[in-house]
């Protein structure tokens, strides 16, 4: 069994070394790289086991259906820059390439940090996703933004945390949260769904409600209450931009 890790890239030399050194099971990296203008091509060159690509931005589905079609190896194994295997994982992925898999695919706990604390509630965690599959199993859905992978046959589900350092700090969610709504309104727009007063009246407070009450994200203290704020205000700028573009 060997495996092929997929990485899609734009400017990520913080993060892209991490990254790389917590795939010590992959056989072969296919990077995607949509113009970085830092040092991230110089670091992936680094590892022999790197297949780099440049290639246009054509939205998160699409990007990484194209690194997928470029993967030499028969199972794959997606993963983000900000993103890192744990030991844990790690070693159940090793065990699985010298056992006979009896998945397609397999979805992996991701245990995710908002700046240096790990969010536990508000949905944050475990949240399941299909990291590792049969290539010919599963594609990523066609989605500009929140791709994931759709897949047939058995799906199994490992232990092992694969660890999202995702925001840095508020500011740096704000500043994504422009982009990703822009997104996610087009995403919208493109299944002909139409934003009405009620949408944006009702739909960010109870966006705040699951997070912090149903979701339980007042167990996290603070930074549950702004990670819930922060929500609401991007599920209401979703929408906003939806409506600017329906003519208002």
């Amino acid at each position: 069994m060997k495996i092929s890790a997929l990485v899609i890239t734009r400017n990520e030399e913080r993060n892209i070394a991490d990254c790389l050194a917590s795939l010590a099971f992959a056989d072969e990296i296919i990077i995607v790289d949509s113009g970085s203008t830092d040092r991230t091509e110089e670091i992936c060159s680094r590892d022999s086991r790197v297949r780099w690509f440049s290639e246009p931005w054509k939205g998160f589905g699409r990007q990484k259906n194209s690194a997928l079609d470029k993967a030499g190896n028969d199972w794959v194994f997606s993963i983000d820059a900000d993103e890192r295997v744990s030991t844990g994982l790690a070693a159940e992925i090793d065990a699985l390439k010298r056992s006979d898999p009896g998945g397609d695919a397999y979805r992996i706990p991701r245990k995710s940090f908002f700046g240096e604390r790990w969010v536990r509630h508000g949905g944050w965690y475990p949240d399941y996703t299909i990291r590792l599959w049969r290539r010919g199993a599963g594609r990523f859905v066609d989605r500009s933004v929140h791709e994931v992978v759709r897949v047939e046959g058995k799906v199994g589900t490992f232990r092992g945390d694969l660890l999202h350092y995702t925001y840095r700090d508020t500011a740096d969610f704000v500043e994504r949260m422009n982009r990703y709504s822009t997104l996610g309104a087009g995403e919208l727009r493109k299944n002909r769904v139409r934003c009405t007063l009620p949408d944006l009246l009702f739909r960010p407070p109870f966006t705040f409600f699951r997070m912090y009450i149903l979701r339980r994200g007042f167990l996290d203290g603070a930074l549950g209450f702004r990670l819930a704020v922060l929500y609401a205000m991007y599920t209401f700028l979703k929408y906003a931009k939806l409506r600017d573009a329906d003519g208002g």
